[in-house]
């Protein structure tokens, strides 16, 4: 799933290729990519709407057209591609957006989990499901006062809190595993559990890898490419994400592979220890 780096790294090309290009005509050929509003209502609004500019939050990308706004979130493996007219549609092309100059925006997805909504732009932060997102893994944004006031009561794991988007918007599998890796915190650690002293830790691990993986353009393990079709590199730096029995790099133990919170989790069993305290966590 495209995460914080990697919506950002197609959200700058995007930017760059579309600010001020039109929309000619929309053509959906996958109904349910489209969350909102009907499918003729989307494409018919959408008719000579001009790109302003294209904005991120969390993990969505936020397209400002001339009177309206798109709401978009790849999901599992959405992409854009911006292509000539003349381009033969793929399979996997569920939205084409005719665009002046003889091109196309598509917006493809192997799986068709990605979701479009159309929305008013003066509202749209107001969106459902924007309003539910904790701060921007900046340094400006995230403080380690939020975050401990945020897990004092909660006994759901540290990793499913990471992974919900609530406490801090933008971290998917991948970076949650790296960042606590990092803060030498066990994954299914309960929230509560977590030391201010760890969360001061964890906050700046939190921070820098996110900065580390949008200066190499993201990750990518299956089929991620920016807007232009590069690839990421930070998967050339993940330290356990993927490594499963693979020596731990600071201490050579093997990294173990569990579940958590439903998902695949890599950890060193020895550089992140589970509190004593910690049976019985909630997922």
């Amino acid at each position: 799933m495209p995460e914080l780096p990697e919506v950002e790294n197609v959200r700058a090309g995007l930017e760059m290729r579309l600010t001020g290009r039109t929309i000619e005509k929309v053509e959906v050929y996958w109904d349910n990519i489209i969350a909102s509003p009907a499918i003729d209502e989307f494409c018919e609004r959408l008719k000579g709407q001009q790109f302003e500019r294209i904005e991120r939050r969390g993990k969505f990308l936020l397209f400002f057209l001339t009177d309206v706004a798109i709401l978009s979130h790849l999901r599992m493996e959405g992409k854009y591609q911006i292509v000539p007219h003349a381009t033969p549609r793929t399979k996997h092309t569920h939205v084409i957006f005719h665009l002046d100059y003889e091109d196309d925006l598509r917006y493809l997805d192997v799986r068709k989990f990605g979701r479009l909504s159309l929305v008013e732009k003066s509202n749209i932060y107001q969106h459902p499901s924007l309003q539910k997102l904790g701060p921007e893994p900046t340094d400006e944004a995230l403080s380690v006062y939020a975050m401990q006031q945020f897990l004092k009561s909660r006994t759901k794991s540290i990793k499913g809190v990471l992974l919900d988007q609530s406490m801090v918007a933008g971290l998917g599998n991948i970076y949650v595993d790296e960042v606590l890796f990092r803060a030498g915190i066990h994954p299914e650690t309960p929230g509560k559990q977590v030391k201010y002293q760890q969360l001061e830790i964890l906050r700046e691990a939190i921070i820098k890898v996110m900065k580390e993986a949008l200066q190499a353009g993201g990750t990518t393990i299956r089929t991620y490419a920016n807007s232009f079709g590069d690839p990421g590199h930070y998967q050339d730096f993940l330290q356990v994400y993927g490594k499963k029995g693979k020596p731990c790099p600071n201490c050579h133990t093997p990294i173990q592979k569990i579940k958590v919170a439903g998902r695949g989790t890599h950890f060193c069993p020895h550089c992140q220890k589970l509190p004593q305290k910690a049976e019985g966590v909630t997922p």
